[in-house]
């Protein structure tokens, strides 16, 4: 019972001093970035007037890759999925605009439209991303799409081609910047092998 105690009027003082002497570490701020996901087509075609009408749906996204966070593997082989490193928007919906892009420049079509346009199609194409992630352990980016073909021309419908699609490429960097440029070249390879794959199906 001899223990020392505070007046009660300066308890509060205390606490307050207390507080303000603190030795825990304050979270240090990191901003957060986000990060453009757009390919090209390295040249662009005219359009095939007399080609066919190629309706090209939203990419879908499988489980594991329908989040904004870029994604690499840790050494331990484990994924990482980056809060303070984000795309702009989720790499399904860019996969879906660049898809439609990459097929437009190809001069393969009449038109390439999306799902609502209102145009009777020829040709659909339904397609989900399987995989987009960085592999800093080797510098590699891997992205994988499965595509399907469909023959709309026909009463009922037939698949003409299912496979699935990968694309890769090299990370310049092992950084979250060279993670988006790897992702990067490697959607533009698997646009590209989308591309040579229904080539002979557009004529």
């Amino acid at each position: 019972m001899n223990g020392l105690r505070l007046p009660r009027r300066l308890l509060p003082l205390g606490l307050t001093a207390l507080a303000a002497c603190s030795v825990l570490p304050q979270p240090k701020y990191v901003q957060q970035t986000q990060w453009p996901l757009i390919v090209h087509r390295p040249q662009s075609l005219p359009r095939a007037a007399r080609g066919k009408v190629l309706v090209v749906r939203d990419v879908q996204a499988a489980p594991g890759v329908d989040q904004r966070g870029l994604q690499w593997f840790e050494p331990n082989g484990s994924v990482h999925v980056d809060f303070y490193n984000q795309w702009a928007v989720t790499p399904s919906q860019a996969a879906t605009s660049n898809l439609q892009q990459w097929l437009t420049a190809s001069g393969l079509f009449s038109a390439v439209v999306g799902g609502g346009s209102g145009l009777i199609p020829n040709l659909i194409l339904d397609t989900q991303l399987t995989q987009f992630i960085a592999d800093p352990r080797n510098l590699t980016a891997h992205c994988a799409i499965l595509v399907t073909l469909i023959n709309a021309d026909r009463t009922p419908s037939t698949v003409l081609l299912q496979q699935t699609i990968a694309g890769e490429a090299r990370m310049p960097v092992d950084t979250p910047e060279g993670v988006a440029d790897g992702l990067r070249a490697a959607l533009a390879d698997a646009l590209g092998k989308i591309e040579a794959a229904i080539a002979q199906y557009a004529r």
